[in-house]
């Protein structure tokens, strides 16, 4: 991570935190209250092809103990009432600050794969994983929606597991690969106002 883009996301960060404190506050009051503990959701991801880190997000289903594969539509019905309302509006993802302020990922990069993934495909998360992981990035705002579109079909593990090998991870990963090439600190911004303006 170059200098410049390590202190656009510190200097971000810093002052989201401040605006968003009290919101954290609540959110996680209200999960607490209304769907109990944890408050959090951990996942472990990876931020290059050898080092893991653990994810943070507000919890937004039920709890299950094995839960390391791609979310399907069969897992639907583990949607808390306030997790829908997270899930909509990306409130979920304001724990994942933490994750930048530590230099897990950055605002703007590839999503952090699960490790299984990267293990499936060591050449290509070789390529992908050599940009910083990111909160948003080309891919997000690309291919989300067709990637939930995708999922939502799925009714099993293991049909949501092919699905996702087969149709997300190269889509997504040509997509990074672009994003590499042209990534600077006016790229990120600009990406970063397209994440904000839902485009």
């Amino acid at each position: 991570m170059t200098p410049g883009k390590r202190a656009l996301d510190l200097l971000i960060v810093l002052l989201l935190t401040c605006l968003l404190w009290p919101v954290v506050m609540v959110i996680a009051l209200v999960i607490l209250i209304r769907d109990g503990r944890p408050i959090f959701f951990l996942s472990e991801r990876m931020k290059s092809p050898d080092e893991a880190f653990m994810l943070v997000k507000f919890r937004t289903m039920t709890n299950e103990p094995d839960d390391g594969a791609a979310s399907g539509g069969y897992k639907t019905a583990r949607i808390t009432p306030t997790g829908r309302v997270l899930r909509r509006y990306r409130l979920d993802e304001i724990p994942q600050l933490w994750n930048i302020l530590r230099g897990d990922i950055s605002f703007v990069g590839p999503r952090p794969p699960l490790r299984r993934y990267v293990e499936m495909f060591p050449a290509l998360y070789g390529e992908v994983l050599r940009a910083r992981p990111g909160l948003t990035g080309l891919a997000t705002l690309v291919y989300h929606r067709r990637e939930a579109a995708l999922l939502d079909g799925c009714h099993t593990a293991a049909q949501s597991e092919a699905v996702y090998i087969r149709r997300c991870v190269p889509a997504k990963a040509r997509l990074d690969l672009i994003y590499r090439r042209n990534r600077s600190v006016c790229y990120d911004l600009k990406l970063m106002v397209q994440t904000v303006m839902g485009r």
